[in-house]
C-alpha cells in the first residue's frame, strides 16, 4: 500500500523518512480551530482524522493517507501557535519552570478503514528569562510551532526533561505510527 502524508510539515516528512517509509506529500487545508469547550485529546484526534480524511478524499483510493496533529497543553488548556512576538514570549514564560503535555494524534485512512492513536508526552522546562525568550523569537523558530518552541531545534535548550516519546513532541510518534502503518499494509524500512 502506498502512503500519502496529508501535511506540509517538514518535521513529519523527516520523521517518516527516518523509518524508511516511502510516501508522497499532499497537504490539506482544514479548519484547526478549537471548538468551544473542546478538550485537548478529542481536539487533536478530530483534527488528525480530518486531515487524513481530507487527504484520502482527494487521492486515488488505493492509497493510505496519514494525518497528524500536535498540541501543547498547560493546566488543561490548549496552547496553539503564537500570533506574534508578545504572544510567543508570554507562552514561553507560562511554560517556564513547569511541566506541560504535548499531545500528538495520528490517523491513517485506508480502504475505508481508520487506524488512529494518541500519544501524550510530559515536557519539563527549566526556568526561562524574558530576555532569552525575546532572543529566541528573533531566530524565527517559534513562529509556526504549538507552544512557541521546537524541541528538535534551538528550543531544545529550554527542555529540562521529557517523559514519553521525543518524536511525538517533534510531531509524529514513530513507534505508534509504525504500528498503524503496518495495520494499513504500508511498508516501513523500505530499501
Amino acid at each position: 500500500m502506498k502512503l500519502v502524508l496529508a501535511s506540509a510539515s517538514p518535521r513529519r516528512k523527516e520523521l517518516l523518512a527516518q523509518i524508511g517509509v516511502q510516501f508522497d506529500v499532499s497537504p490539506v487545508d482544514i479548519c484547526e480551530d478549537v471548538k468551544p469547550g473542546e478538550q485537548p485529546v478529542p481536539y487533536v484526534k478530530r483534527v488528525a482524522l480530518a486531515k487524513a480524511q481530507a487527504g484520502y478524499d482527494k487521492v486515488e483510493q488505493q492509497r493510505a493517507v496519514l494525518g497528524a496533529d500536535t498540541t501543547v497543553v498547560l493546566d488543561g488548556n490548549i496552547i496553539g501557535k503564537p500570533q506574534n512576538k508578545t504572544d510567543a514570549v508570554n507562552i514561553l514564560m507560562s511554560l517556564s519552570g513547569r511541566t506541560h503535555q504535548v499531545i500528538t494524534a495520528v490517523a491513517v485512512v485506508c480502504r475505508e478503514q481508520i487506524y488512529s492513536c494518541v500519544v501524550t508526552t510530559r515536557v519539563k522546562f527549566r526556568t526561562l528569562s524574558r530576555e532569552e525568550c525575546d532572543r529566541y523569537w528573533e531566530t524565527g523558530e517559534p513562529t509556526d510551532k504549538a507552544g512557541s518552541y521546537g524541541i528538535q531545534g534551538l528550543g531544545a535548550i529550554f527542555v529540562d526533561s521529557i517523559e514519553g516519546s521525543y518524536s511525538a513532541v517533534v510531531g509524529l510518534p514513530l513507534s505508534e505510527t509504525a504500528e498503524l502503518l503496518k495495520l494499513a499494509d504500508v511498508e516501513i524500512w523500505h530499501t
